[in-house]
């Protein structure tokens, strides 16, 4: 006898946490890009990766490195990173204390998931970087917002009153969206509001050598008071142009990065060989490049403030660094909204709501683009939002 078949075709539940990431994600996804449209919406450098590096991944795979590295990361480049490390934190570096991952992502991804459990409370500013709601999602935890300052610095009394016996502070330095540097006086006040808690941080410092405040970065790392509470996180995508690479990493507190380290080498493995043996001409090679990028972007963010200043209706932040403008726009609409009528006018951007609630009524701009498509973009920008009002 055949077997009897149902009518009905079969159903398929999904796993709970990809209805807690739904449920509570900001994140949205915008149309596919037209050839007509100016895109201000990418945190993706115009740049051509470093010849150097690209040239060492050619060599590496010509010399057959296309096997699987060491799950914690190439020696070579860990080395490498713990001598870069150390002089950034201003104390000694263990190299393997580091974990090489597949981008900022999979680091910021492997850290979360190994440190929050379900209902940790994990403190996130508003407005931020939408990733980390969505990892803490992921990983069962409670994401509570603390509402940013007028400046969009840190409004300590708040960022006090939400730290309260959380698991977990994640933040990044300089800011995506707002583009604002902390400095050494805020992360200073953070280690007071953290001493004598069990609270750990995430610096997700992926924009660091963007800083045009003319004022050395600080990093959280070179803090006495929170080195040992701090899981930094880094990626070669911004300051090296090197986002397709795929290629990042962490340092912290030996249990945090073992702990990630089983997270990272569940799901992701190893990253590639030739990546690796590309990334540590990066990081020996090629700081003449990063400054060079660095002062074209400063020179982008002029051209792009100067142009917004223009337009009525909108008021400008003071960024100072990274690659991004947060102009707040004074139409009565959601930015949702207001970003799907600009797509009809021919520019891209990214709505302000998708990085938390205190994100409404803003639009992020990035300047990562050519100053051609800074000054067209901005251009149509001008026209949507005239027809807006």
């Amino acid at each position: 006898m055949p077997p009897t078949l149902t009518t009905q075709p079969p159903r398929f539940a999904t796993a709970e946490a990809v209805a807690r990431i739904a449920a509570a994600s900001r994140r949205t996804q915008q149309p596919q890009s037209r050839g007509d449209l100016v895109s201000l919406a990418m945190g993706e450098p115009d740049f051509d990766t470093p010849h150097l590096v690209t040239e060492a991944a050619h060599a590496s795979l010509r010399a057959g490195r296309t096997h699987y590295s060491p799950l914690l990361g190439e020696a070579a480049l860990r080395e490498a990173l713990a001598e870069k490390l150390a002089a950034t934190a201003g104390a000694p570096v263990d190299a393997g204390d580091i974990l090489i991952t597949q981008g900022g992502t999979a680091g910021l991804a492997a850290s979360i998931l190994g440190i929050v459990n379900p209902g940790d409370k994990v403190v996130v500013p508003d407005p931020t970087y939408s990733l980390y709601a969505d990892l803490v999602s992921m990983a069962g935890g409670t994401v509570v917002p603390a509402p940013l300052g007028p400046d969009l610095h840190w409004d300590l009394d708040r960022l006090a009153e939400a730290l309260t016996d959380a698991r977990l502070f994640v933040f990044c330095n300089p800011s995506n969206p707002t583009g604002i540097v902390h400095s050494r006086e805020e992360l200073d006040a953070l280690a007071g509001l953290l001493d004598g808690t069990s609270t750990i941080v995430i610096s997700d410092e992926a924009y660091s050598g963007l800083d045009y405040t003319g004022r050395p970065f600080t990093s959280a790392i070179s803090l006495d008071a929170l080195r040992d509470r701090t899981v930094y996180c880094q990626t070669f995508s911004k300051s090296y142009a090197m986002t397709g690479w795929r290629v990042g990493y962490l340092w912290g507190p030996t249990q945090l990065i073992q702990a990630s380290a089983r997270i990272h080498n569940t799901f992701n493995g190893s990253v590639n060989t030739f990546i690796q043996d590309a990334a540590l001409v990066a990081v020996r090679s090629c700081e003449e490049d990063v400054a060079r990028m660095r002062s074209a972007y400063e020179v982008r963010r002029e051209i792009m403030r100067t142009e917004l200043a223009a337009i009525p209706g909108l008021t400008l932040s003071s960024p100072e660094g990274a690659f991004y403008q947060f102009p707040r726009y004074d139409i009565d609409l959601p930015s949702v909204e207001v970003v799907a009528a600009l797509r009809a006018h021919g520019v891209a951007v990214r709505p302000g709501s998708e990085f938390g609630a205190r994100g409404e009524g803003h639009l992020r701009l990035s300047y990562a683009a050519s100053p051609e498509s800074i000054t067209e973009g901005v251009r149509r920008l001008a026209q949507g939002l005239s027809a807006l009002q």
